[in-house]
């Protein structure tokens, strides 16, 4: 059914090859556009003999993430996937996953919110959970989104922490790609099997408490402590992604014009530019074939944006002198997330001029002529938020 060449595959169909090779005991979920694919597929695998994992059919997507969530409890590897309403109604769960410390790991295939109702594309949905204690990364394309998938169980599993991988919907699940899936020989050789240690998972003969009442007194060192693991797993990020590369993806780890490479992020284009662009998710592409043209930008790709590799971007921003931060998402009232933080990094310490710049809400397209605008716009150096469609 699948091997290590190359394929041209829908973006969900490589997800659900790629899950189905990692071998989950328990998968759970509920339809929602445009996520559903991933899961007809896994759904089909198993109808058909293929799979070995429980599927367990859920009337909705809060009883899906409780499902994952009490069989990670158990300890044994699970997985779901959800997009938009379907991510907020699951929320109150996702907060007690990442509090409980089960390496759940989900698929969020990105889709605006109501209302108005949309199923096209954004990233408001992933943003509205960013601070529930998961980490979260971001592709680019399927190969992207192949590869933190398998490394998103090894860093779950390692960290004792849930991790959503993030795809553009339909902009990615939907469309057809050059894609390498690993073999499940493959993966194994970088994904072992999930052994939890005695005293992580329920188990009658060795009793543990999860998610137990918590006091003033203790509930405050609690979350430093599930904050303080979130934030010093950047170093292992890092080192898990070369690990992946040197066993899995041998042949598409250097990008010729990326000057930097990791887990966290990729820099593209310009060796000491003036402007940079700053973006998440399937809009890099676009913005790389704009850098390709013009050679005197360059491209920062947030791939993991929790935990914040603030250190990592300040790095790169810190010698430019514009910054525009291109983002699908808002933080209504204010400005686009992703951008609030990056001027966070930056206060006080980069002369940069950093701008926010809102783009593609319920999957307004984005091309190569909005990019160049951004890069005229950007030069006028004012703190304007703006919407550019």
């Amino acid at each position: 059914m699948i091997n290590n060449n190359n394929q041209i595959l829908e973006g969900s169909r490589a997800i659900a090859l790629t899950i189905n090779n990692i071998g989950p005991a328990v998968v759970s979920a509920y339809p929602i556009t445009p996520q559903t694919h991933i899961v007809e597929d896994l759904a089909k695998f198993k109808a058909d003999g293929e799979a070995d994992y429980e599927y367990v059919r859920a009337e909705s997507e809060f009883a899906a993430a409780s499902i994952v969530e009490g069989a990670s409890a158990t300890g044994v590897r699970v997985y779901t996937a959800t997009s938009s309403q379907g991510l907020l109604l699951m929320t109150e769960v996702v907060f007690n996953i990442a509090g409980m410390r089960l390496p759940v790991v989900l698929t969020c295939a990105n889709r605006g919110v109501s209302a108005p109702i949309t199923i096209w594309n954004d990233h408001q949905d992933a943003m509205t959970v960013r601070d529930a204690g998961w980490l979260m990364f971001f592709a680019e394309n399927h190969q992207e989104a192949v590869g933190q998938h398998i490394m998103a169980y090894k860093l779950a599993e390692k960290l004792r922490l849930p991790a959503m991988i993030n795809i553009d919907g339909f902009v990615l699940t939907h469309t057809y790609e050059p894609v390498i899936v690993p073999d499940k020989k493959t993966i194994k050789k970088y994904l072992p099997e999930y052994k939890p240690k005695i005293g992580e998972f329920l188990d009658p003969k060795n009793p543990v408490t999860m998610g137990a009442f918590a006091t003033p007194a203790h509930y405050m060192e609690i979350r430093q402590e599930l904050h303080d693991n979130l934030t010093n797993s950047q170093n292992l990020i890092n080192k898990e992604y070369l690990t992946y590369n040197k066993v899995i993806n041998k042949k598409q780890l250097n990008n010729q014009q990326s000057t930097i490479n990791n887990g966290l992020i990729e820099y593209y284009g310009a060796k000491n530019p003036k402007i940079i662009l700053v973006a998440m998710g399937s809009l890099v592409g676009t913005i790389k074939d704009v850098a390709d043209k013009n050679r005197k930008i360059g491209v920062l790709k947030i791939k993991t944006y929790r935990p914040f590799p603030a250190e990592e971007i300040f790095n790169i921003i810190k010698k430019a002198k514009y910054v525009a931060v291109l983002e699908k998402a808002i933080s209504l009232g204010h400005t686009g997330p992703l951008a609030s933080e990056i001027k966070a990094v930056a206060q006080g310490k980069a002369n940069a001029k950093i701008q926010s710049f809102i783009v593609g809400l319920g999957g307004r397209d984005i091309t190569g002529e909005m990019i160049e605008k951004i890069i005229r716009e950007v030069k006028k150096g004012d703190d304007e938020i703006r919407f550019i469609g």
